[in-house]
């Protein structure tokens, strides 16, 4: 069985990862969404598991100084982290991990596996991105300038990337993410290849001596 592999989706706050990532999760069964772990509040209809794995500042630290994060980072004050267990067990069962992290955790994740794949999701404009963020009716006004501040930030950062989309359309930025998905399946690393190989030239000799078996 094909080893899975490791997908980075970053961008800005309002840039709609979340929903980009939705429309690909239900178009591709062995993809699985990596739930992150975070100390900021719940959202109106956030579900701890589904969304996020929501906790108190104290236990985050705890599992930091446990070594139980992949990646951790703090961002507008609040902790984001990565459990380790959930990518190792998935990947080794064949599929394609997808994680939702900022910049610092990407880094950070790029550091200790080289092999991941970062995809950068921009917005289509500035005033699309304030648009979107101050539609979620969730954040003061202090907050959204932050974010705002961040992205400015953010989008400098989008040249260290493998990839990046523009999420002007909801369906044509998740057509493209799916796009490199399926690219990336099919490449191959030396051993990958020497081990396909081998089995062709496996089968080949298998059919030569069935032809010499059935020739006697």
């Amino acid at each position: 069985m094909q080893r899975g592999f490791l997908v980075i989706l970053s961008g800005p706050s309002g840039a709609g990862k979340n929903t980009v990532l939705d429309a690909v999760l239900k178009r591709c069964p062995d993809v699985v969404y990596s739930v992150s772990a975070t100390t900021r509040p719940r959202r109106p209809m956030e579900v701890d598991g589904r969304d996020y794995f929501f906790l108190t500042r104290e236990e985050f630290e705890r599992r930091i100084a446990a070594g139980e994060f992949l990646e951790w980072a703090e961002f507008c004050g609040h902790l984001y982290g990565t459990p380790l267990s959930y990518v190792q067990e998935s990947l080794a069962r064949g599929e394609v991990v997808v994680m939702d992290i900022d910049i610092q955790g990407a880094r950070q994740v790029r550091q200790k596996m080289p092999e991941a794949i970062l995809v950068f999701l921009l917005p289509p404009t500035m005033a699309e991105l304030e648009k979107r963020l101050r539609g979620r009716s969730s954040d003061s006004d202090a907050a959204i300038e932050r974010r705002l501040k961040a992205a400015l930030e953010e989008l400098q950062a989008g040249v260290e990337y493998d990839y990046v989309i523009c999420n002007d359309e909801v369906e044509r930025a998740a057509a493209k993410l799916e796009a490199i998905i399926t690219a990336e399946r099919c490449r191959v690393g030396r051993s990958e290849y020497f081990r396909l190989v081998e089995e062709i030239v496996g089968e080949q000799g298998v059919i030569k001596q069935n032809d010499e078996s059935a020739a006697n």
